[in-house]
């Protein structure tokens, strides 16, 4: 009893001292601007004018088409996977896994080089504006919602196929019957993600929007560094978070389950989809998801691989990504370490701080703070590696949560009685167990920070360029095939990483 309770009271403990540490990095994000704010103009600095109701209609509106496009044709295509087998079935999976491992800035140089103007698909679609931002928002969320979708279907018991063909039911009896009851528990949740996402999106509209295509996020950047507003920046960021803060109560513990590997445990043999409406339905839906998907990705590689140049500016960018990246994962996966170990509600919320609280809004409190220092190098990388490890949070402890919570339950009787606790618990009993699950979140904020423009773009100087900075500075300078190849240079390393955290998750999964 006594073991039990030291573990509970060292875990009290570290919890406490991880949230702490993270509700203080917001708060002195908030706390400055509020203040200064109030200082200059009192209450009055936060109003609603029309401007702010355009910026959240358009916000509402893009974030809810995303969803729409993104879900439920990502269901279809689910669906349509799950029941038709045929040559390449895995190699279009693991097509789909490809866009969630590839950073905005490169996917939106994808978008230009295939949609613009001048180029093979160019006319089918206004790049800049809405469409542009629903295309890039698609591309990314629709592989999600169907890996997401078509992992829950394999959760279905194979002796529920069985019995629905002995009794002969039809596609649609099947579906109501037999996989909605699985689908219904996902999709509020699915779809709740990518709204939270889209509404969140910062590069994307930064890149395709215009003056009337503005999210909130965005709309608090540019009140902050062009026009330094810093009243209108902060009733921007009270919406945002209220509207964010509310979808994640409403749709529960989104981003901290771990749905991406969930592996079937028995062989499905399907008997619906054998028709021929059936399966020309199928097949067109999974075209409909590869050309999406496709065309972006054969662009950006033929382009690149043609174009890729290593200077001493793209080995320079590159090292600073390189530094950055492992110290911000590092830092994120200490936070996480602490933090996953425990499931309250309150914890969950400040997992997704950087989510629901404006980056840009953190950023430019922690620039006040330190405004005496801005100008040093080293200062601005500590920040960026800050804001970075907060923004990976929410997808490490997506990792370490579940794996957490599965030795817990295994160990901890044990780790009592053995009045293990502590460095030697940690040693004997959480390292060996955690190596694969702590590997494969450290890559994922890898991946995350190396391709993150957000917080270069906030808080960056010229003494400061990684490979994502460096790529919108090579585009707004018009030398499109010297960013061409360095999206291809960064696109390839993060693959490579999201190809080392599959592997690491499967053999995780096979334990």
């Amino acid at each position: 009893m006594n073991g039990s309770k030291q573990l509970m009271a060292e875990r009290t403990y570290q919890h406490f001292a991880a949230q702490t540490l993270v509700l203080s990095s917001v708060f002195l994000g908030l706390v400055p601007l509020i203040w200064f704010a109030i200082s200059r103009g009192g209450i009055a600095a936060f109003r609603l004018d029309a401007g702010v109701w355009d910026v959240l209609v358009f916000t509402l509106e893009q974030a809810f088409l995303s969803m729409v496009l993104s879900a439920i044709p990502g269901l279809l295509i689910a669906r349509a996977l799950a029941r038709q087998d045929f040559p390449g079935h895995a190699w279009l999976l693991r097509l789909f896994a490809v866009p969630t491992a590839l950073p905005a800035i490169v996917v939106v140089l994808a978008l230009t080089s295939i949609y613009g103007n001048r180029h093979l698909l160019g006319g089918w679609i206004e790049l800049y504006g809405l469409g542009g931002i629903l295309l890039a928002h698609v591309f990314f969320n629709l592989p999600l919602a169907v890996r997401l979708f078509y992992e829950a279907s394999e959760q279905i018991a194979p002796e529920n196929f069985r019995l629905s063909a002995q009794l002969s039911f039809t596609d649609r009896e099947l579906f109501w019957h037999v996989e909605w009851p699985v689908f219904r528990n996902i999709v509020p949740r699915v779809s709740a993600l990518i709204f939270l996402l889209c509404a969140a999106s910062f590069v994307i509209v930064l890149t395709l929007g215009g003056p009337t295509a503005t999210t909130l996020e965005v709309a608090i950047y540019q009140s902050l560094r062009l026009d330094f507003d810093i009243g209108r920046a902060l009733t921007l960021a009270l919406i945002q978070i209220v509207l964010c803060f509310g979808l994640v109560a409403l749709s529960g513990r989104v981003m901290l389950q771990n749905v991406t590997h969930a592996g079937n445990q028995l062989f499905q043999r399907r008997y619906d989809g054998r028709g021929f409406g059936a399966r020309f339905f199928d097949f067109t839906m999974i075209a409909l998801g590869a050309f999406i998907v496709l065309p972006p990705l054969l662009a950006l590689f033929s382009s690149g691989m043609t174009q890729i140049q290593i200077s001493p500016q793209v080995l320079n960018a590159a090292g600073f990504s390189f530094g950055i990246g492992m110290i911000s994962s590092c830092l994120a996966l200490l936070l996480a370490w602490n933090i996953a170990q425990q499931s309250d509600w309150f914890s969950q919320g400040l997992a997704l701080s950087a989510l629901i609280v404006p980056p840009a809004v953190m950023a430019t409190g922690w620039f006040i703070l330190l405004r005496d220092f801005s100008d040093s190098v080293s200062v601005v990388i500590a920040t960026i590696i800050a804001l970075n490890a907060l923004m990976a949070l929410p997808f490490v402890i997506s990792i370490l949560a579940p794996a957490f919570e599965r030795n817990r339950k295994k160990y901890d009787r044990l780790c009592a009685q053995l009045a293990l606790s502590g460095w030697q618990k940690i040693r004997h009993i959480d390292l060996p167990l955690m190596t694969r699950p702590l590997v494969q979140s450290f890559l994922l904020a890898f991946i995350l920070s190396i391709g993150d423009l957000t917080a270069i773009t906030l808080l960056g100087n010229q003494g400061v360029v990684t490979l994502p900075s460096l790529i919108q500075i090579q585009m707004g300078h018009y030398r499109g095939s010297d960013a061409a190849g360095t999206a291809f240079l960064l696109a390839i390393l993060s693959l490579i990483c999201a190809w080392a955290a599959q592997k690491f998750g499967d053999a995780h999964d096979l334990d």
